[in-house]
C-alpha cells in the first residue's frame, strides 16, 4: 500500500530531479508526411521515455517534442536522431531550441504586427545562424505583400496569401539557407512555449 506521504515524497524527489535539467523543445523534421514516414506520437513519448528522457510530452502529428534532460542542446540534436533512427529506422533530422530560447523567439516577434493570421504566420527553426549573404538575399528578395525577417537562427515569414501560393517560402529551405530548416506556425510556436513552461505534474 502506497501511503500519502510516499507519493508526496516521489513527487517532491521527481521536481528536484527535474529542476536540475533543462526543458527542451525539439522538432523533427520531415515526420508524418508520408506513408513511409509515419511516427506515432504514442509510440515517440515511449521511446524517449525508454531512452532516458524526462517530462516527455508531443504536441499535434508534426514532430514537435517537449522535454526534460541534463544535456547541451548540441548534445540533445545528435542523441535524439540516433535514438530516431535506431527505433523507427528514419534517418530524422533534428532541431532544438532551450526553453529560454524559445521564449526569445516568441518575445522578439518583429514582424507580428503585420501578421494578423497565426496560420500564415511561421518561424522557422534553423540548425545554425546562415551566412551574411544568403540572409541579405533572402531580405532583399521581391515578395510583397509577404514579409520575411532573420534573427540569428530563426527566419519570421509572413504569408498573407497562404504558404502554400508563397514565393517567399520557396526561398525558406535547406538548399537557398545553406542550412537545416524546420517551420512551424504561430500557434504551434506558443503553444510550445506554453507546454514548455509547465511543471511536471
Amino acid at each position: 500500500m502506497v501511503h500519502a506521504a510516499d507519493r508526496t515524497s516521489a513527487r517532491r524527489e521527481s521536481r528536484a530531479k527535474l529542476a536540475m535539467m533543462a526543458r527542451y523543445v525539439a522538432f523533427l523534421r520531415g515526420i508524418n508526411l508520408g506513408a513511409k514516414r509515419r511516427v506515432p506520437m504514442e509510440e515517440l513519448r515511449r521511446v524517449l521515455e525508454e531512452a532516458g528522457y524526462d517530462d516527455v510530452r508531443t504536441l499535434a502529428q508534426s514532430g514537435n517534442v517537449v522535454l526534460s534532460s541534463g544535456a547541451t542542446a548540441a548534445a540533445l540534436e545528435r542523441d535524439l536522431a540516433t535514438t530516431l533512427q535506431d527505433a523507427f529506422g528514419l534517418g530524422i533530422g533534428v532541431v532544438v531550441r532551450s526553453h529560454a530560447e524559445l521564449a526569445d523567439v516568441v518575445a522578439r516577434d518583429p514582424i507580428g504586427s503585420h501578421a494578423d493570421d497565426p496560420a500564415r504566420y511561421q518561424v522557422s527553426f534553423l540548425s545554425a545562424e546562415p551566412e551574411p549573404a544568403r540572409v541579405r538575399e533572402l531580405e532583399r528578395a521581391d515578395v510583397a505583400p509577404e514579409r520575411v525577417a532573420v534573427l540569428g537562427r530563426e527566419v519570421y515569414a509572413w504569408h498573407p496569401n497562404g504558404v502554400g501560393r508563397s514565393e517567399l517560402a520557396k526561398l525558406i529551405t535547406d538548399r537557398r539557407l545553406g542550412v537545416e530548416v524546420t517551420a512551424r506556425n504561430w500557434r504551434t510556436v506558443t503553444k510550445l512555449l506554453e507546454l514548455a513552461s509547465q511543471a511536471d505534474e
